[in-house]
This record gives C-alpha cells, sequence and structure tokens, in this order.
C-alpha cells in the first residue's frame, strides 16, 4: 500500500513541473504567459541599451576632450629619466669575457640593431639637417613635424664603423645613454645638457664621450606628428685597463642641466642610470 502511495506521489510531482515547464491550459512557460515574457524582455532590453547608451555618450565626450598628438596632462612627468643600451637579459648589466667572442657577441648585436635607424644614409633620406645649439621649434598648424638629423658617424669609436665590436673585444666597451622623450619638453632650458659618468666607487675609471644631447633635437612633438624623429644619443666608452677586469664596477651615469634633475632618491632613473660591468679576460 505505502509503495502505491509512493509511486502516486512521484507521478504528480513529475507531473506538477512538466506543468510548471508548459501548462498546456493556461498557455503558460514557466509560469509566465507569452506576453508577460515578452514585456520583461522589453524591459531589459530597454534598460540595457539605456545602459550601453549612456556609457558610449560617455566615453565619446571624453574622447572629445582629447588631443590625438598631446596628452591632456603632462605635470606627473616634470624631468626625464636615463636608460642605456645594449639592453640584453639583465638591462643594467654587462658581463663578458674580452678573450672570448662569443661571451659579448650578444651586446655587439643589440647594439648595432639599434643604431641602423640612425645609419647616415637613413637619416639623409628622412630627416633634416639642423643648426646645432637652437631648439627646433615648429608652427603648431603644421601637423607632421621635421626630425634633425643624428647620424650614427657622430658617435665616432662607438659607431661601429671603425670596430665593429664596439670595442668589447679590447675590455672597452661602448654604453649607449638616451633620455626619455618628454613631449614639448626643451632640455636645458637654454643649454646643452651634459652626461657625466664615473664609478660609484675608486678607482675612477677612464671615459671617452661621443654625440650629444644637443637642443636642436627638442622639443619632441609625440610620436604622431614626430614621425620621423631620431633620439639622440650619447657613447660612453668605458677606458678600463687590467687594473679594472675581474672585479665589478658599478658606473653611474647623470645628466645636468638647467631643468634637469638627477638627485632624486625616490627615483634612481630620474636623470640618473647606474649599471654594473664585469670584464674577465
Amino acid at each position: 500500500m505505502a509503495d502505491k502511495d509512493d509511486k502516486k506521489d512521484l507521478a504528480e510531482g513529475a507531473g506538477g513541473w512538466k506543468k510548471f515547464i508548459f501548462n498546456p491550459g493556461t498557455g503558460q512557460f514557466m509560469g509566465r504567459t507569452a506576453s508577460s515574457w515578452a514585456l520583461i524582455f522589453l524591459f531589459y532590453l530597454v534598460f540595457y541599451g539605456f545602459l550601453a547608451g549612456l556609457f558610449s555618450f560617455t566615453m565619446w565626450v571624453m574622447l572629445q576632450m582629447l588631443d590625438d598628438y598631446t596628452p591632456k596632462y603632462r605635470d606627473r612627468v616634470s624631468s626625464p629619466g636615463l636608460m642605456i643600451r645594449p639592453k640584453v637579459g639583465s638591462p643594467l648589466e654587462i658581463v663578458f669575457n674580452k678573450s672570448d667572442a662569443k661571451s659579448y657577441e650578444k651586446y655587439v648585436t643589440a647594439l648595432d640593431g639599434f643604431l641602423k635607424p640612425y645609419d647616415d644614409l637613413i637619416q639623409a633620406r628622412k630627416n633634416i639637417l639642423c643648426h646645432p645649439g637652437d631648439y627646433l621649434r615648429q608652427p603648431t598648424n603644421i601637423l607632421i613635424k621635421k626630425a634633425c638629423q643624428f647620424n650614427r658617424t657622430m658617435l665616432g669609436d662607438c659607431s661601429g664603423a671603425n670596430n665593429s665590436s664596439f670595442g668589447y673585444n679590447e675590455g672597452t666597451p661602448c654604453v649607449l645613454v638616451k633620455m626619455n622623450r618628454i613631449i614639448g619638453f626643451e632640455a636645458g632650458a637654454g643649454n646643452n645638457p651634459i652626461i657625466n659618468c664615473a664609478s660609484k666607487k675608486e678607482p675612477q675609471v677612464d671615459v671617452k664621450y661621443f654625440g650629444s644631447f644637443d637642443k636642436m633635437y627638442y622639443p619632441y612633438y609625440g610620436k604622431k606628428a614626430h614621425v620621423n624623429y631620431s633620439q639622440p644619443l650619447v657613447a660612453v666608452k668605458l677606458m678600463l685597463g687590467t687594473n679594472e677586469t675581474n672585479r665589478d664596477l658599478m658606473i653611474e651615469c647623470k645628466i645636468t642641466g638647467t631643468n634637469l634633475k638627477n638627485d632624486d632618491d625616490r627615483d634612481r632613473f630620474l636623470g640618473r642610470v647606474s649599471f654594473r660591468v664585469h670584464i674577465t679576460e
């Protein structure tokens, strides 16, 4: 008797679920008629359509306030930082054996690849000759700005022309120092910025410099306006002797100029950069 009652309850339960999903008597689907479902669908369609339209309108208004060529707010970066090349593996370490070409091949390849756009023929084709010592200020109505030539040969012994190994085979490696770009920034505020590199600890090392951050390469007008801009470089050739081999050297390069900072302890790349050099033989 109990088994029959259980089977009856199960049958009634199954029938109840079937009627909930679709009731043929009332035409309801999951407790609602077709018109009720249509009204719910219409409500959410209008609701989410309104939200999407409000979001799109807000984005459109915000984009109208932006300039394709110049950021609206540029007050957070007041002074540029420095970085070096070659940048291989650990970007602030140069470790190699001057007697083993394979150990410094990666640095030579990286430098040569980085300097390809600075080849004299490429620069002559896309950029103009400028007057050293003068800022290249250009009218705002000219959208595509002209850029000054920075020829690879200006880097002298670090151009790779006289020594394709950039001095690494002699234990006198070349390191390129570049200053980060800031739109509209006139580096030096009237004077050419100067780079000075030295060992952070005794003994001091002999350093030769090639290239410059001449005023004619500033101001920078942005990637979209300054399409062919060639970032100026200073090549630092470390004249290391036998006393500097088989030991760690911490070299720090600082840039000095009227509107350039290099002494902010909160940012070790602001106007300066430090890197480790270790040469064996």
